[in-house]
Parts: structure tokens; C-alpha cells; sequence
């Protein structure tokens, strides 16, 4: 074994970073980055972070209430309530570390309006909120005394003791070797799972086949949400945002025709929860037999739109887009995961000393649907909590001994052929997408536990490929199996 830790946090993501922010300095910590530090979801999230700051013309039950809408009331109402009640304090902490949230002239938090919100409460860094947070919290974390940092560090195994885990890490190509007391998966989400995705390279979901396979609960796996408006790119498999604040400020949606459809299918129109505008997306493209639909945010003053949307303005210019002349072309892709890993209110796992925290992690705080801006907040809330929980318990008990070591596979095995990965893109873009087609689940779940049996029987070399080759086809198999049992 390499070291041992009182704790090892896996993502660096909102979510991880928060939870190595939280600890007090005499907690030992490791934390592990997939690739670079940088890359994570976090960090491609536009919109902002949904908080009650402003007391006299929001409050924390409109909040809930609204949450519970666009969650379809399938949340887990105390987990909404935490988030709700503690989230505000826990971004002013971050705005004291100097995350350069956008201001009014007299010092406030600008807050915008995104679909499902029926007050202005985002709160937003231009359109690169999840950027400016993880280089705010990236900043903080590396100059912590106690905690270590490893990029480039692939957790491929984790192994359960008595009294903590042992966990497996490809390094430059060797494996390394890292004990630990208390473990928090802040792995991020699964969109590299589907054919398209705003997700990054990294979303493989590999946390969650991880603690699958260690015997964690994993619930509403198939609670998937598809976001109404990603960018149109002809081949790109990760397609880029356009951010909901864009129609919180007043973008409309239009068909092949050029006609605004949105209120033909809900009442709230394009400012509807996701599921909502997406489902109507869909049904649209049957009815004018296109999947040409655009948002128009071309009436807005132009110099406002390049103030408020910096990022998004330069990225569509890259694609021949001018969106304050142009109308930018969009399509529905897989965005978010509202299951995950189960964890209770303290962020724990149904594994004593395994925690989950951020996309990863089922707190029930989404429902069948996730509210926008929601997200963020939950990542800092419960990875925040963990930390909390965890500190407890070692102020109770102290860094008890691991026990056994155990025998550690060799990394060295057979080259991984081509194309598992691309098999079980196709399979659930297929199958369960906006419209599902339960008539395909079947036969879907079926391929899939085939490409699992060749995984897990043959003797592979560990490597990135094969550990999230393994990651996606676990992933697809909770996904359909929920499905098909009728448990979506």
C-alpha cells in the first residue's frame, strides 16, 4: 500500500472539492482525479446555482414547492428541505473564497429566472457558473496542508474492510495503492453512456458501477434527464449547452417553420420544466417530420446578449452562429442523472464508510425531474455533509486499523477489442430516450448483459478503456433493467 488516509474523496468536481474543502486540517485526505483537474461536469455548467438570498420577495417554500413541481413530487421531501434551508449559507461561503459571482451595483447577487422557477433566484458568474466555482474551489483546495492531490488517477477497483477500504489506482499506466478510514464518491454522471450528450469525456459513470458491484444500493438509475436545448452540431457526440438562463431572458423556441410551439404542449411554454420542453420537442419533430427546431434570442438588445451569454455567444460563433442575428439551432440530448448511488440525509451509502455526493448520488432532492440550477446546490450540500458526518465519527472512534491487505490483481491481460462502448450508446439512444420505446426494453437489456458477461469473463488489461467499458455496460444494465420491471 502507497498511503494510508483518514479519507480518500474520488472527483474533482463541485462536489469533491467541496467535500476536501470541509474537513479541518488534522483529517488526512486524498483526493483523486480521474484526468485533469479541471475536467468534470461542474465545470461545463452554465446557468447558475438556485438559492434563496433575497428573503422579501422569495422564500424557502416556493423554493420546495417549485422543486417538488418539476420533481413530479417523487422527491424526497427532507432531503428538499436541507437543500433549500442550508444551500444560501453555503453559497455565501463560496462567494466569500472569492467565486466572482455576477453583481448588482449595490453589491447583491444578480439572480436571473430559469424554467420551473417562479421567482428570480440564480445566482451566476455570466454563463460559466460551474467554471468560475471549480477554479474558485481548486484555488482553496490546493493550499490545504492536509489534503493530497492526484490527477491522472483512475480508481479501477475498491475493496471493502472491516473498518475502511482498500482502493486500486492506474497512475502513468502502474497501479497504486491507497487505504482509507471513510470514502466519498464524487464520480459525476453518466451521459458518455448515450450517443449524445452535453456531459464531458469523463461521465462514464464509474463510481456508481463501483459501488454497484461492492454492494451499494443504487435507486432510480433510469430517472434520466434530457436537456431540451443543446447545440445542433452535426456529428459532435459531446454537444454544448445553450444554457436555460438563455430563455429565462427571453429566447423562444421555433420549429422547422419558424413558428413558436412551445405553449401548444404546456401553459408555461418554453419556461417549462426540461422533461416538459423536451417531450414537446419530441412530439413536435413527429408532427412537422423534422428535427430542425431553433431558439431565437435575436430581438434582445445585442450588447446584452453578449454581456450575459460571453461563452455560449463565442461558442456558437465557432459554429457559424451569430446569436444576436442568428437563430441557433437545437435538439434534446442526455444532460443530467437524477438516481445514483442511495444515500440518506448525512450522504451515506447503504456501505458503512462509503459517502456519495453531486451527480453520483441519489439524495431523492430531484424526483422524476430535475429543477434547473438545483444541482450545483445539491453538490455542495451533502458533499459539505459528508464531510461533516465523517469528521463525527473519527472525533468518535479515530483512525481505526484497515485490517488484511488484499491480494491485488496484475493490470496486464488481453487488449480490450473495439466497439462495447459504441454498442451500448446505440442501444439506449435507441431505446430509452425523451419518447422511450418500451417494446425495444427486452432485447435491449439482453444485449447488454451479453457485452457485461464478455467484460467481466475474460481477463482484460486494466486500462481507462476497459474500466469504463465496464462502467457503461453496468450502468445500461441498471438503466434497463429498471425499465423493463417497471420501475423507472
Amino acid at each position: 500500500m502507497d498511503k494510508q488516509y483518514d479519507v480518500i474523496v474520488v472527483g474533482t468536481g463541485v462536489a469533491g472539492l467541496y467535500a476536501a474543502l470541509s474537513f479541518p486540517e488534522d483529517v488526512s485526505v486524498l483526493l483523486l482525479s480521474k484526468r485533469e483537474l479541471q475536467l468534470s461536469n461542474s465545470s461545463l455548467a452554465q446557468g447558475g446555482v438556485a438559492c434563496v438570498l433575497d428573503t422579501v420577495h422569495d422564500n424557502y417554500k416556493l423554493h420546495i414547492s417549485d422543486t417538488l413541481i418539476a420533481g413530479k413530487y417523487k422527491n424526497t421531501l427532507a432531503a428538499v428541505e436541507k437543500l433549500v434551508k442550508e444551500g444560501p449559507a453555503d453559497v455565501m461561503h463560496l462567494a466569500q473564497l472569492g467565486v466572482d459571482f455576477d453583481l448588482n451595483p449595490d453589491g447583491s447577487m444578480c439572480k436571473t429566472l430559469e424554467a420551473g422557477h417562479s421567482r428570480h433566484r440564480i445566482v451566476h458568474h455570466k454563463d460559466s457558473t460551474g467554471k468560475a466555482m471549480v477554479d474558485g474551489l481548486l484555488e482553496a483546495v490546493l493550499k490545504l496542508p492536509n489534503v493530497d492531490v492526484l490527477d491522472e488517477a483512475l480508481l479501477y477497483s475498491i475493496h471493502k474492510t472491516l473498518n475502511g477500504f482498500y482502493l486500486s489506482v492506474l497512475k502513468d499506466g502502474e497501479p497504486r495503492y491507497f487505504g482509507c478510514s471513510y470514502c466519498i464518491f464524487a464520480t459525476g454522471g453518466i451521459g458518455r453512456v448515450y450517443q449524445y450528450t452535453t456531459n464531458s469525456a469523463i461521465a462514464t459513470g464509474d463510481g456508481i458501477a463501483l459501488a454497484h458491484m461492492l454492494g451499494a444500493k443504487v435507486r432510480n438509475l433510469s430517472r434520466v434527464q434530457f436537456h431540451p436545448t443543446a447545440f445542433a452540431a452535426d456529428s459532435d457526440r459531446e454537444r454544448f449547452l445553450i444554457s436555460e438562463a438563455v430563455r429565462g431572458e427571453g429566447a423562444v423556441l421555433l420549429n422547422c417553420d419558424g413558428r413558436r410551439f412551445a405553449f401548444d404542449y404546456d401553459k408555461r411554454g418554453e419556461l417549462a420544466p426540461r422533461d416538459v420542453v423536451s417531450n414537446a420537442i419530441i412530439r413536435e419533430s413527429v408532427k412537422t417530420n423534422s428535427e430542425k427546431f431553433y431558439l431565437d434570442i435575436t430581438h434582445k438588445p445585442a450588447d446584452f446578449v453578449r454581456e450575459r451569454f460571453p461563452m455560449i455567444y463565442e461558442r456558437c460563433l465557432e459554429e457559424g452562429i451569430d446569436i444576436t442575428r442568428d437563430r441557433i439551432p437545437v435538439f434534446p440530448c442526455q444532460h443530467y442523472l437524477m438516481g445514483g448511488i442511495d444515500v440518506d440525509l448525512n450522504s451515506r451509502t447503504s456501505i458503512d464508510g462509503l459517502y456519495a455526493a453531486g451527480e453520483c448520488a441519489h439524495t431523492g432532492v430531484h424526483g422524476a425531474n430535475r429543477l434547473a440550477s438545483n444541482s450545483l446546490l445539491e453538490a455542495l450540500v451533502f458533499s459539505r455533509t459528508a464531510a461533516e458526518d465523517i469528521t463525527r465519527l473519527l472525533r468518535k472512534y479515530g483512525r481505526r486499523p484497515l485490517g488484511l491487505e488484499p491480494a491485488h490483481r496484475p493490470i496486464t491481460g488481453k487488449k480490450l477489442p473495439q466497439g462495447f462502448r459504441s454498442q451500448i450508446r446505440a442501444i439506449l439512444q435507441d431505446t430509452y430516450f425523451v419518447l422511450p420505446k418500451p417494446e425495444k426494453y427486452e432485447e435491449s437489456y439482453r444485449a447488454v448483459e451479453d457485452i457485461l458477461t464478455r467484460l467481466f469473463s475474460e481477463s482484460y488489461e486494466i486500462s481507462a478503456d476497459f474500466v469504463e467499458a465496464k462502467s457503461a455496460a453496468v450502468v445500461a444494465s441498471i438503466i434497463l433493467d429498471e425499465v423493463r420491471e417497471g420501475n423507472a
